[in-house]
């Protein structure tokens, strides 16, 4: 069904958050739509008719962690290091003799067969700068991975776009946009499943709208006013009938309609609707808390089950952004709530994955924009680090239960297979079955490759 809000129950999350650079953000937890990517609609499903659609469906989840995530506190732990470089927390084993991981993810060192640790990303920028993890190009102006997907494989499922968006979205595209689509054109920017209530009033505090789950929503409007907007669009559609001599523009009306179709289509909606799981696999997931003063992206574990459901149903690339990891001070006292949460959300993706055999067809990646100081600061944190990156990745078909990469006895330099961020964008093009270095012509006919050519797949995985 479409959910439309005549008079918007509002749930109000008074806590906003500042990352390092000064920026609010706050806190939220729903699952919608936007009336500009309503409006938007009708192009992406125009730019999917003349989009290949691939011969199978395989899927990305692309999970970042904005803030930059301590390295050196997860995935690469350093205990014979100084007091003031290992930390207070302690390294156990996995089930992969050999590899051992921070204590407070002990869901993950049991199906550590199934992950691979990159211990060794290099290249980073040093402020916050999230398009690294969603770009693949030197800029946030260049397209994102998934709107390379899209262009180059089109829908899955005609109920389903391609490319969708569970991040929190902000006014500053480095933190939190899943990234756009660049000179591949609009319609092929993340689909926005993520709706977020504007106050009509400068006194109102912003706020967000809470559907339940399953109730594709779009924020802050009434029926009056969708319609309102369907007649603007429809009225758009009467002066641009004398453009569409242009092949490419002929028959728009049809992807208008189709836009409304998908809108208020089951699928789309029983996708997001995680309830309608066994009871057991939800708990397993366990409940995030959206309410917790300081995010920056809601930690909402159901997130992770919901971005499942939807590469299940059909979506080729689904981006989420989770919690606040910009820890410059109680580096540790955060780490003991936040590490805690991803370890049994991350392993109850990877282990669902596997149980319904997808794990061949749907990559998972986590990850953030850098990594942290090698020393603590004075304020039991740690700062930017830009030096050393890593991610945790699963499925995809990857050779699993592996590390590469190594960095020094303070996980400060990296001292063996240093990868850059196009590196590991070419091991996801390659695991969605793309070629990295395809030829694509933007709308001047230059063309683009969607990875550099010096940026290969990690052999070791594929």
């Amino acid at each position: 069904m479409l959910t439309i809000f005549h008079e918007p129950t509002r749930q109000r999350l008074a806590q906003r958050s500042a990352f390092c650079d000064g920026l609010s953000r706050r806190s939220f937890l729903t699952i919608g739509g936007s009336l500009c990517g309503m409006l938007n609609l009708p192009n992406i499903l125009q730019a999917e008719s003349v989009s290949p659609t691939g011969s199978s469906h395989r899927s990305l989840i692309n999970i970042y962690l904005p803030g930059g995530p301590p390295h050196q506190d997860m995935w690469d732990l350093k205990p014979d290091a100084p007091a003031e470089v290992r930390g207070e927390f302690n390294p156990i084993d996995t089930n992969v003799p050999g590899i051992q991981i921070c204590e407070l993810f002990p869901e993950l060192a049991k199906i550590m067969d199934k992950l691979v640790i990159l211990r060794s990303i290099v290249g980073a920028r040093g402020p916050h700068y999230a398009v690294q993890c969603m770009t693949t190009g030197v800029d946030d102006s260049a397209p994102s991975l998934g709107a390379w997907v899209s262009r180059l494989e089109g829908s899955a499922d005609a109920a389903i776009p391609p490319h969708l968006s569970l991040c929190y979205s902000t006014t500053h595209k480095p933190w939190g946009l899943p990234g756009e689509g660049g000179f591949l054109g609009s319609a092929h920017g993340p689909y926005p499943l993520v709706g977020k209530y504007q106050p009509k009033h400068a006194a109102e505090k912003t706020s967000d709208l809470a559907p339940e789950p399953g109730s594709l929503s779009l924020s802050g409007a009434t029926l009056a006013r969708l319609i309102e907007r369907r007649g603007l669009l429809e009225a758009f559609d009467v002066h641009t009938r004398s453009l569409e001599s242009q092949p490419a523009l002929r028959g728009r009306g049809a992807f208008v309609r189709q836009a409304w179709d998908m809108l208020s289509s089951t699928k789309l909606v029983d996708a997001l609707d995680y309830t309608k799981e066994d009871p057991k696999i939800v708990e397993r997931y366990g409940l995030g808390n959206p309410e917790y003063k300081g995010d920056a992206a809601p930690r909402v574990t159901e997130n992770f089950l919901v971005a499942r459901r939807l590469v299940e149903a059909g979506a080729r690339v689904v981006s989420l952004n989770f919690s606040r990891w910009d820890w410059h001070g109680s580096n540790f006292a955060q780490a003991r709530t936040e590490f805690p949460l991803l370890d049994r959300a991350t392993s109850a993706l990877v282990r669902d994955l596997h149980e319904r055999g997808l794990d061949e067809h749907v990559t998972v990646i986590i990850w953030g924009e850098f990594g942290r100081t090698p020393k603590i600061n004075d304020g039991a944190g740690r700062d930017h680090w830009p030096r050393v990156n890593s991610a945790l990745m699963a499925c995809g078909g990857m050779q699993t239960g592996q590390f590469v990469g190594a960095t020094d006895k303070q996980a400060g330099e990296v001292v063996d297979r240093p990868l850059q961020f196009g590196d590991v964008h070419a091991t996801l093009f390659h695991n969605l079955g793309i070629d990295p270095h395809s030829q694509v012509p933007d709308i001047f006919g230059r063309l683009h490759h969607p990875v550099a050519l010096d940026c290969q797949p990690i052999a070791e995985l594929i």
